[in-house]
């Protein structure tokens, strides 16, 4: 008997407890109904905490007019309430800020379900207590059984009332302790009719329906159960996490073995029958030897098995051991099982005296402080047929004649040169050899041509069958049985080694799988290449729907082709919907000719996998669908992860043009104030100072107002150019300007709007023509020049120089300024880029004149660039913009 292993804790218990340090302790204070004094009980244990020194903290709790309540609030700390407005009313709820910050070590939360007022943090007050928990603050709270989730309907059912405030369950299971707060249903309808629960006319309506000893009654068991389950949950915990072997019977488990026989579904029936009758979690187990394989009807008879385990509420559990007894107690003591439920094999007429028998014999010898429970056959069983192995190839048989031949050739002529005392080892590696390369029956019969052939050539006398001395004969014997044995040892080798292998391939095309998707940007790219894989996988036709509105749509497929009909929709839908398995082989929608796989990652459905079973197609194996199963987790996860990457993308993009956004606004709030206030200004000054002001003052203020109006005009037109630039709209419409009298006309509009530098052109005598739009062309190369003039200084020199040459028009606007920082060089002529010192770029300080340039420029076919310094220009700024001088030609 192979000895169980060393006890080891459960990562799954370890985890879960370094999970809860650092956070805060949740003691729940439960009860059956209103009134049976859950909040009394947390306030008379809270100042019993603060006696010990503890600092505790009242942070909502709610008295309903009782007076003794009230009065155990009077040497506590209360929080202030929060007054919420809603429905022009104030709502005073839990102050969940003012608590975190005062962090004291014992928060009181009264009313766990309790359900927030609009403009809370938080829906659920649940919620609140989740976000103090996790800042390291010891919370108590409050909450009556009808409010935990997956009670809801049965509480309906007893009283008649749907509660609409209910509590998660797995955040009962995170609770640190619960404390039950019970009373008998006769003393709580005596406090009720005393007022001591509800007002006198609401405790005659409550005794009339939610407050009968019927209610009650079953209320109350509820509660003790659901504190049972949850103390039973915390010491299975506790156990695991400590390594402590079990079983511990502080309540009743169940554990049900299996196998692929013919009783399997039989005693999952009955397990569920015990279970019901105990009130107990139970398991079903099922144990696969290394490297043993199970023909197909095993397989389908225990999938089968499990999966009518899973729907009865059992958790099925697939194991791994070659000393099965052994490791179902090694499970048993793991899960605290109290009681085994194994079926009755069928009695052998002879064993050995040293074997252990059955697993039911080998469980009950070895079994200790656990029941085990032998469920015998209702009616006698046929007994099963001794499978053989599968039959080998042609191939085989060939190589197992031939390895014998190769032997008795290599014997014969060995025997003349060298002197062997036993030749039958020759003939050991003749079986050895077709046992591994081609299995069982090949090495069956290379034994016995083995023993014939040694019989034949070797043992006198030779060249006959005939045996002469009886201890040859018993040689003969045992070389047989020798042979036999390392045939079906080698060949059992080799089956585990091919399961070995295709377990590895099978691990590897996992892994190669997962490093796949994970590379993949998207959700289309991740559903493609998964159709494809899990195709390769299978060997069935696979495609995958991801949501599409209210329906499914076929985001992947492979073949690539769209064959789902109305029975696979419906299917696809179905297990999308309900997060369960459905098609063909499940017990949903049967006839489908696909078989559907939810694709979950915790709460968020992200679509289905389906795989085609073709009419007449044997359904897949075990394996295959342990492999199917595990592509389609990562599939979902892949397509989740997708899924996010795309919304992170999305809320960056909005982020940015949201920036964009404020920056323009901020820019032309800025930019527009101090035209319209130079021109509001003069306005008022003109309106009511008229008759004190001679004409030339007059006139000043009559021209500030127009230059003022002209620059609110510029700044307009490049709001509007950068728009049509950006939609593509841009309409030009080209014509011949003489760029000479443009530079002319755009240096005077400079000096009228009070520019100080000194302007120099260089012109040619000579016209000097572009094939442009007059009007875009000017706002192009004024906004260089105005960027030149706000940046160069007062005193600079502006240089404007303007050359035709071959095939087009170049124009230099350039300036002995400071320059244009290094860095901000390669942003020059990107949108919203300006001077750290400057409130402006040219672009009418909105930080789009130089952008705005370069888009006007390029729909003309032409180049705009700025010019590096060199020996001539050692400081300042200078561009050069190339045009086009005849019409469809680039610059």
């Amino acid at each position: 008997m192979i000895k169980d292993d060393a006890p080891r804790a459960s990562p799954d218990a370890l985890l879960g407890q370094a999970e809860r340090e650092g956070r805060g302790k949740l003691r729940l204070f439960l009860g059956a109904a209103p009134g049976v004094g859950k909040t009394y009980a947390m306030l008379q244990a809270a100042r019993a905490a603060k006696a010990g020194g503890r600092d505790t903290l009242v942070g909502i709790v709610e008295t309903h007019g009782r007076a003794d309540t009230q009065a155990m609030l009077a040497d506590l700390e209360v929080l202030p309430r929060r007054l919420v407005p809603y429905k022009n009313r104030l709502i005073a709820e839990f102050d969940l800020d003012a608590a975190l910050s005062r962090a004291p070590s014992l928060l009181l939360v009264d009313e766990y379900a309790h359900s927030n007022v609009e403009g809370s943090r938080h829906p659920k007050r649940w919620q609140d207590v989740a976000e103090c928990l996790k800042a390291g603050i010891d919370v108590w709270t409050t909450m009556n059984v009808q409010h935990v989730e997956s009670l809801n309907d049965v509480v309906q059912r007893i009283t008649g009332v749907r509660v609409r405030e209910t509590v998660p369950d797995t955040t009962l299971e995170a609770a640190d302790e619960i404390v039950l707060v019970d009373l008998p249903s006769d003393e709580l309808i005596r406090r009720l009719a005393e007022g001591k629960v509800y007002v006198e006319d609401m405790a005659t309506r409550a005794t009339q329906n939610f407050f009968k000893p019927s209610n009650l009654t079953a209320l109350r068991e509820l509660a003790l159960r659901q504190v049972a389950a949850q103390v039973d949950s915390d010491l299975v915990e506790r156990m695991q996490g400590g390594a402590i072997e079990g079983p511990w019977a502080a309540g009743e488990r169940l554990l049900v073995c299996v196998g692929p026989d013919a009783q399997a579904e039989r005693l999952v029936r009955e397990g569920k029958r015990l279970a019901d009758l105990l009130d107990a979690p139970w398991f079903v187990v099922t144990i696969e030897r290394p490297g043993a394989t199970l023909d197909q009807a095993a397989a389908s008879r225990l999938d089968a098995s499990l999966q009518l385990a899973k729907s009865l509420g059992a958790e099925p559990q697939s194991l791994v051991a070659t000393d099965i007894p052994a490791e179902i107690l090694r499970f048993s003591r793991f899960e605290n099982v109290t009681q085994i439920v194994v079926g009755k094999a069928r009695s052998r007429r002879w064993r050995a005296p040293w074997t252990e028998g059955n697993l039911a014999d080998a469980l009950v010898r070895r079994a200790r402080g656990v029941s085990v429970l032998v469920l015998t056959e209702g009616e006698p069983a046929p007994a099963p047929a001794w499978r053989l192995p599968e039959p080998g190839g042609w191939a085989g048989y060939a190589a197992a004649a031939a390895s014998v031949v190769l032997a008795t050739a290599l014997g014969t002529q060995l025997v003349r040169f060298v002197p062997l005392p036993n030749v039958s080892m020759l003939y050991l590696l003749a079986v050895l050899a077709p046992a591994l390369l081609y299995g069982v029956w090949a090495a069956i019969l290379a034994s016995f041509l083995s023993f014939a052939a040694y019989n034949f050539f070797f043992i006198d006398p030779v060249e006959t069958f005939t045996v002469a001395r009886p201890h040859e004969l018993l040689a003969l014997a045992v070389f047989l049985i020798i042979a036999v044995t390392i045939s079906a040892v080698a060949g059992q080798a080799r089956e585990q080694m091919r399961a070995s292998a295709r377990r590895t391939r099978a691990a590897r095309r996992l892994y190669a799988f997962t490093r796949t998707l994970s590379a993949l940007p998207d959700a289309g790219a991740v559903a493609d290449a998964a159709a494809s894989e899990i195709n390769a996988a299978t060997g069935r036709a696979v495609t995958i729907l991801r949501p599409d509105g209210s329906d499914l749509a076929i985001a992947a497929a492979w073949p690539p082709d769209d064959r789902l009909d109305v029975p696979a929709r419906t299917a696809a839908r179905w297990a999308h919907e309900h997060g369960e398995a459905a098609g063909a082989g499940t017990q949903t929608l049967p006839s489908s000719g696909w078989t559907f796989l939810p694709l979950r990652v915790q709460d968020s459905r992200v679509g289905v996998l389906g795989i085609e079973r073709a009419p007449g197609a044997d359904p897949l194996d075990a394996e295959v669908r342990t492999l199917a199963a595990a592509l389609a987790e990562q599939t979902a996860v892949a397509l989740h992860r997708a899924l996010l990457s795309t919304e992170v993308r999305s809320a960056r993009t909005a982020a940015e043009t949201e920036r964009v956004r404020n920056i323009l606004l901020a820019s032309i709030s800025h930019d527009f104030r101090t035209p319209l206030a130079s021109i509001l200004g003069s306005a008022t000054a003109l309106i009511e100072y008229r008759d004190r002001l001679d004409e030339a003052s007059r006139e000043d203020l009559l021209a500030q107002v127009r230059d003022e109006a002209r620059h609110l005009d510029q700044m307009v037109r490049n709001l509007l150019s950068m728009t049509r630039l950006e939609a593509g709209a841009l309409e030009i419409s080209r014509t011949w300007v003489d760029v000479r009298e443009m530079l002319d006309r755009l240096v005077d509009q400079a000096r009228r709007r009070g520019a100080t530098q000194r302007f120099v052109l260089d012109l040619p005598a000579d016209p000097v023509l572009a094939f442009a739009d007059g009007t875009l062309l000017d706002q192009a190369v004024g906004n260089v020049v105005n960027n030149a003039v706000k940046h160069a200084g007062a005193g600079a020199s502006v240089t404007l120089v303007a050359r035709a040459q071959a095939g087009g028009v170049t124009i230099e606007i350039a300036d002995d300024g400071p320059g244009i920082p290094e860095e901000l060089r390669a942003q020059v002529f990107e949108k919203f880029a300006r001077l750290r010192t400057s409130s402006a770029d040219g672009g009418d300080s909105a930080g789009l004149g130089l952008a705005i340039s370069k888009g006007i420029v390029e729909a003309h076919g032409g180049t705009v660039e700025l010019l590096p310094p060199d020996a001539t220009r050692p400081h300042g700024a200078a561009f050069r913009i190339r045009l086009p001088s005849e019409p469809g030609t680039s610059a």
